[in-house]
């Protein structure tokens, strides 16, 4: 692992401290999570711009629709066959 080291209000740390105490984890592992978190959802907002700005061409549209066909018989018949 790497150390990083920065600055919070001194409110801030004092809530993140009580959090860490509420939860019963270390402050280090309280921030951690929540910067795994941040990153993970800034991560899926670039990957829904790339999407919005590169939608699916016709070759990957065809995919989709055979995943629309369903399944290719039906066995809900079975369902009783258990017992």
């Amino acid at each position: 692992m790497t150390m990083l080291s920065f600055r919070v209000d001194e409110a801030e740390a004092n809530q993140a401290q009580a959090w860490a105490d509420r939860l019963g984890l270390d402050r280090s592992e309280l921030l951690r999570e929540a910067l795994r978190r941040h990153l993970q959802r800034l991560a899926s907002e670039m990957e829904a711009r790339i999407w919005e700005e590169h939608p699916l061409d016709e070759g990957e549209q065809s995919v989709a629709d055979i995943a629309d066909w369903g399944p290719a018989e039906d066995w809900s018949d079975w369902l009783d066959a258990t017992g």
